[in-house]
């Protein structure tokens, strides 16, 4: 490895190390620099894509092999990711008096797929890394269908798109560029192994910047009532990771399984929902998934590092995911 390749892959296990600090800071320099983090606004949807090509290659046939041995997990983790947070998400908003764009933007959060950072916290946790990324890439191939209906379901009132649209945009942002990769690794194995160990520099990058954007181009609503959106966005988050664990406990599956089930509903694809809130409502709609992608960062980092000095019994072993993998995605 060169110097200049060993530099680039320190800088790159530094920023995946350091994800929710940098997420923060991007929050902060869209509040301080507001005018030019918002021109970035328009491209959201090519960002995500980018982000989500990333994710495409770090995936394997062995990450959904575990959909056929043990269906009864995944069927559950699906289930609850689809349907505690999007409940949670009208929940809080009439409990805190939320309407219009910011309960389409929080509908918006609660719909989305698992977030890529899960598989990280799943492993920094002791939780099932198995069952982590294979929830999160089933969750993102059904996304495009069940995210629409979800949205429509819940916010319909408030919507000025229908389903088609929708649908349309998560296909473009998310399933082609995750198929795209997903091929590319295929064909290109070898060379595709070696870039893998960079690709936190893209998805953080990418992140951190949509997160700047949005805040930038919603500041003023940030500092004028940001406290409610904020605790708006912590209770959301708190209860789908206290909603899928015990779910999951209900289900009779084991602790390591259990914190992935709770870490994957309680952490969703933000990106995505800011994605789809920039291209189809106004800009306040984003601004619930551009916090939500700041705080769920903390707070799996938090929840990690309490369930850290827990024990739990081991994954099961033949699931086919390698957590040194997670850890370079």
């Amino acid at each position: 490895m060169t110097v200049q390749g060993g530099a680039l892959r320190r800088l790159a296990e530094f920023v995946g190390r350091w994800f929710a600090v940098l997420v923060v800071l991007g929050g902060v320099v869209g509040l301080v620099i507001p005018d030019q983090a918002a021109v970035v606004s328009d491209y959201v949807p090519l960002l995500l894509g980018v982000i989500m090509f990333g994710m495409g290659l770090t995936l394997r046939p062995a990450d959904f092999a575990l959909v056929l041995r043990r269906p009864l997990a995944v069927l559950l983790g699906l289930a609850a990711q689809f349907l505690i947070m999007p409940l949670i998400a009208v929940g809080v908003s009439w409990l805190l008096g939320l309407s219009g764009a910011l309960l389409i933007g929080m509908v918006l959060v609660g719909s989305a797929p698992g977030g890529t950072a899960s598989n990280v916290i799943v492993y920094l946790a002791r939780g099932d890394v198995a069952l982590s990324v294979t929830l999160t890439s089933v969750a993102t191939m059904l996304a495009p269908l069940l995210t629409p209906l979800l949205v429509l379901w819940l916010a319909g009132s408030n919507l000025p798109v229908g389903f088609w649209e929708l649908f349309v945009s998560i296909v473009q942002v998310v399933l082609v560029p995750v198929i795209a990769g997903v091929l590319v690794r295929a064909v290109a194995g070898r060379r595709v192994d070696r870039v893998l160990p960079y690709l936190p520099l893209v998805s953080v990058t990418g992140i951190v910047v949509v997160v700047a954007a949005v805040v930038g181009a919603n500041a003023e609503v940030v500092l004028g009532s940001g406290l409610l959106l904020i605790l708006a966005v912590i209770l959301h988050n708190c209860f789908g990771l206290a909603l899928g664990y015990f779910a999951a406990k209900l289900a009779r599956l084991n602790e390591s399984s259990s914190r992935a089930v709770s870490i994957e509903v309680g952490m969703q694809n933000s990106g995505l929902s800011a994605s789809l809130a920039t291209t189809h409502f106004e800009p306040l709609a984003a601004l619930p998934a551009a916090l939500f992608s700041v705080w769920h960062n903390v707070s799996g980092a938090l929840l990690a590092t309490f369930w850290v000095r827990r024990p739990a019994e081991p994954a099961d072993p033949a699931g086919g995911t390698d957590p040194d993998r997670v850890i370079r995605s």
